[in-house]
């Protein structure tokens, strides 16, 4: 079997990638482990440079029709006591709409539903898309890629290899890559769960030493995701749910009730966080997209975004190279190059704000509780912190930025200019620099 694509693994990143290169006739062949949907959590909330990129794809309507809008961002430091009403300390609100871009929002879209669209979007052009289900890739054999489907191995030839496998990736075992990774000292516990009326924007609520992060999806129904020490889940498991009931009630009364549609521990998922960056994302004619490259802290919501723009920078690139008539294997390095900065960029800022939730201090939960307003009072670091977790663009933060993050200098008053945030925006010359 031949094809000029080969996509080792389905999800979002490979269906994202798949979708592009067919639509500009690129024969793309992918090959996925699972016959039938996940329950699996995994990724939901699309963040603006997605958006904009499953606009150019021709699915954003589809997208937007099956999401929650995510306009705002509410940050709450609560005072609790078990059996009491919590008392509110204080409450910032972050806003997408501070950034200069017509696409000026996230979306909460269920995961399954993302992959789908994706899915039938690429199979409109079938002459080029190729989709192999419950096929599991195994790794290469002479140079091609050996694929176990039912009771048949399929041996696949391509001009590229694209692996978009996840945390666990044969074609990045191919590649011999080096891997830095991080480990944290909490672990969450993620479910959803029927919400109130009122529940329309993200919001985070915090103490000294809890986390609650709730992300309204359609179908009245919102995501839930809770912190909990690291080695700390089956000692939780063994209070029964009555434990979690009390967690969320006490957190946020208005679920005190909804909480209770969790029946079986089976409905809740335990997240592990840990992250890791590879040194290369390109070898020959070998290629990662997604969790194969990089996995990042959950906290920025940035895992399922940053595997969709990288196969928005390799499916450009590898369509380009066919319209043009140029060789894939010398321009693959583009891909890299505009990437791995990004990612590494990512990967920081959210590793920031994971410490920012990590140590359960009074004296910590005062820093941060300053450094989350100053935020909101400051409106260079609004537009910054924003700006870069809408992937639209990257402004990184200078040490005026933390002094004043920190209180040792007052908020600035000037409000920043769309036409200032444009020179910090990702221009065409930036995302697909072989064009020019």
């Amino acid at each position: 079997m031949k094809t000029e694509v080969f996509i080792a693994g389905g999800g979002v990143g490979g269906l994202a990638l798949a979708a592009k290169l067919a639509s500009r006739g690129v024969h793309v062949t992918v090959a996925e482990q699972l016959k039938s949907k996940s329950r699996a959590y995994k990724g939901e909330l699309l963040q603006p440079k997605t958006l904009e990129i499953l606009d150019r794809i021709d699915v954003l309507e589809q997208i937007e029709a099956s999401g929650h809008i995510i306009d705002q961002l509410r940050f709450q430091e609560i005072k609790h006591c078990h059996g009491q009403e919590p008392e509110s300390m204080q409450m910032t609100e972050l806003n997408y709409s501070r950034v200069a871009s017509p696409y000026g929002h996230a979306l909460m879209v269920p995961h399954e539903m993302t992959k789908d669209i994706l899915r039938a979007k690429a199979q409109e052009y079938e002459e080029y898309f190729h989709y192999l289900p419950g096929a599991r890739f195994q790794g290469f054999e002479k140079g091609m890629a050996k694929v176990r489907q039912k009771k048949e191995t399929l041996n696949i030839e391509a001009d590229v290899y694209i692996g978009a496998e996840g945390r666990s990736s044969p074609t990045r075992e191919a590649m011999n890559v080096n891997i830095k990774r991080k480990e944290y000292n909490h672990h969450f516990l993620t479910v959803t769960i029927p919400r109130p009326e009122t529940f329309t924007k993200g919001k985070i609520i915090t103490t000294t030493d809890c986390f609650l992060g709730l992300f309204p999806l359609p179908d009245n129904e919102v995501r839930t995701v809770y912190l909990i020490k690291a080695g700390e889940f089956k000692r939780i498991k063994e209070k029964g749910l009555e434990y979690v009931y009390r967690a969320y009630g006490d957190l946020e009364p208005e679920l005190k009730q909804t909480v209770k549609a969790i029946t079986d521990w089976k409905d809740i998922q335990l997240m592990i966080p840990y992250t890791y960056h590879v040194d290369r994302y390109v070898s020959g004619n070998l290629a990662l997209v997604g969790d194969a490259a990089h996995t990042v802290h959950p906290m920025a919501g940035e895992g399922m975004n940053l595997a969709i723009q990288d196969a928005d920078i390799l499916g450009e690139l590898l369509a380009w190279c066919k319209e043009e008539n140029k060789d894939f294997h010398q321009y693959l390095h583009y891909y890299e190059s505009v990437r791995k900065p990004r990612v590494s960029f990512l990967l920081a800022l959210s590793h920031m704000s994971a410490l920012v939730y990590s140590f359960p201090n009074p004296w910590w939960r005062k820093l941060r509780m300053r450094a989350v307003q100053r935020i909101y009072d400051d409106d260079q670091l609004h537009v910054k912190q924003m700006l870069n977790i809408s992937g639209l663009g990257m402004w990184d933060f200078s040490l005026l930025d933390r002094a004043i993050q920190g209180s040792v200098l007052p908020p600035r008053r000037k409000t920043i200019s769309d036409q200032k945030q444009l020179n910090r925006l990702f221009h065409e010359k930036e995302d697909y620099p072989w064009k020019f």
